[in-house]
């Protein structure tokens, strides 16, 4: 560590692809999920020291070079204008806002900000979150804060940075990859109006069954489908209200059913979180191509549902190897890819857990009062 306490060592940090097990999308609707952090795909961000501040391009998801006319009307049809530039530009101003609302002193060394990541495009498994969150990690160490900014606090300006570029989602993805492992999240409105963040509980990941993940090689953009439902919850829809609720209590169950191993109940409350989007949201919004991928695994007797907004599905088989073995023959047939879920245990060290015992938190308008907050349980089997 230099004298003015700026690391003079390359960092990297990875943040990993998460799937929604239960209860999305009800955390943008003060609802409760559970989610984990698989090492199956990730993003990588590194951060060297340099004499000026750089933000580099991904040579190919901030390609600027193009073949002809043609070639980049054709890449901007199918991969949008959005590279991770974006994002590592908004983490850093979300970032230094912050530090600079609370009193957090900086440095004045410059860095270069770089990245890679291997998460599918528009698959419904956090891809641009886990760029963001990857370089908060890195501009934590770059600048020794990690002590200064609570664990619960980072999901939320990881999102904030999100917002900045119009992005469309909750906490639960940040939270997540912030925490790693498998997560229960408690987003009461009580809770989210007094801190700006829920209620967050490690679970052992020794307790899920064995999960496959299917996604689709060309997506569709998971970005878009929870336009109309948020509005309607927003103008007071009793039936969007009341399904986000049992949605929502989709994950409560589960978290009961993970602790006592009752797995039989799990594929039926994961079944349950799919009808009831497909309900609310309708199959225009899912895509023809999400809803086959769900199909497939139900027509082998797995339980399915989407990861995320779409693109990708979180299936499991409760028959056991041989179910595993169809569903994997049917999603070759139908095109779709498979691959069995390897989650990542808690990426939080000994700093990270003693910001959860007393630090600041962050209201939605911004930063308030320091308060006390428990440290995060880990629950295991009862």
């Amino acid at each position: 560590m230099e004298p003015n306490g700026s690391s003079p060592v390359v960092i990297e940090h990875k943040a990993y692809a998460r799937i929604g097990l239960l209860g999305n999308p009800s955390d943008v609707y003060y609802g409760r999920t559970i989610s984990l952090s698989i090492e199956n795909f990730w993003a990588c961000v590194r951060l060297e020291p340099s004499k000026d501040l750089l933000i580099l391009p991904h040579p190919t998801h901030d390609l600027v070079k193009f073949g002809s006319l043609s070639h980049l009307v054709n890449r901007l049809e199918n991969e949008g204008y959005y590279g991770g530039v974006r994002l590592l530009m908004a983490i850093c101003k979300v970032f230094t806002s912050y530090c600079k609302e609370q009193g957090i002193h900086l440095h004045d060394n410059n860095f270069s900000l770089s990245y890679d990541t291997n998460i599918p495009r528009q698959t419904g498994l956090s891809g641009s979150s886990a760029i963001a969150c990857a370089a908060f990690s890195c501009l934590l160490d770059f600048y020794n804060v990690r002590d200064k900014i609570a664990v619960k606090i980072r999901p939320q300006l990881i999102l904030n940075a999100e917002k900045e570029l119009g992005i469309v989602a909750g906490l639960q993805d940040r939270v997540a990859q912030v925490y790693g492992g498998l997560v229960y999240m408690d987003f009461n409105k009580a809770s989210m109006n007094k801190n700006g963040y829920g209620n967050y509980i490690q679970l052992d990941t020794s307790l899920l069954p064995p999960l496959h993940l299917i996604y689709a090689e060309n997506p569709s953009d998971s970005g878009k489908v929870h336009s109309a439902v948020r509005q309607r919850w927003l103008d007071g829809d009793e039936f969007i209200i009341s399904s986000m609720e049992e949605v929502a209590s989709l994950a409560l169950e589960g978290r009961s059913a993970l602790l006592e191993k009752d797995y039989a109940k799990l594929a039926a409350l994961m079944n349950r979180n799919f009808d009831l989007r497909r309900r609310m949201f309708g199959d225009a919004a899912l895509g023809a191509l999400n809803i086959e991928m769900v199909e497939v695994a139900r027509r082998v007797g797995a339980a399915s549902k989407f990861t995320g907004s779409g693109g990708a599905v979180v299936a499991f088989c409760p028959d056991g190897p041989l179910q595993v073995e169809a569903l994997t023959d049917a999603c070759k047939k139908a095109g779709f890819c498979i691959v069995p879920v390897k989650v990542v245990p808690s990426v939080l060290n000994e700093i990270d857990v003693r910001t959860l015992v007393t630090k600041n938190r962050l209201g939605v308008n911004g930063p308030q009062t320091p308060v006390f907050s428990l440290p995060c349980p880990v629950e295991n089997v009862r």
